[in-house]
């Protein structure tokens, strides 16, 4: 997983409560075989304090925000597929 400059910043400057359930997040997106987590209920396997949906629903191969405990915080993400190594990239990062 790579992250762009500012989300880093942002990742960095996160209490700890934050970056753990990031960190946590970051591994189930990972380890998933679609980072997308397309079609119904794709992600019910994700933990409850984790879900994931498309940036803009007109959009379902663009960016994807990953909800964080209730909308406490949030990664928004691109992923390319690759054929030798998939790509994952957080553009934002946000705790409130």
């Amino acid at each position: 997983m790579d992250w762009t400059k500012q989300a880093q910043h942002d990742f960095q400057s996160m209490p700890a409560e934050g970056s753990d359930l990031v960190m946590s997040a970051r591994a189930e997106l990972i380890t998933a075989e679609d980072p997308y987590f397309r079609g119904i209920d794709a992600d019910a396997s994700l933990p409850h304090w984790m879900t994931v949906r498309p940036l803009a629903s007109t959009s379902p191969g663009g960016p994807h925000i990953v909800d964080l405990a209730g909308g406490r915080g949030w990664l928004i993400y691109t992923f390319m597929r690759r054929r030798a190594d998939p790509q994952i990239v957080v553009t934002e990062a946000f705790w409130a």
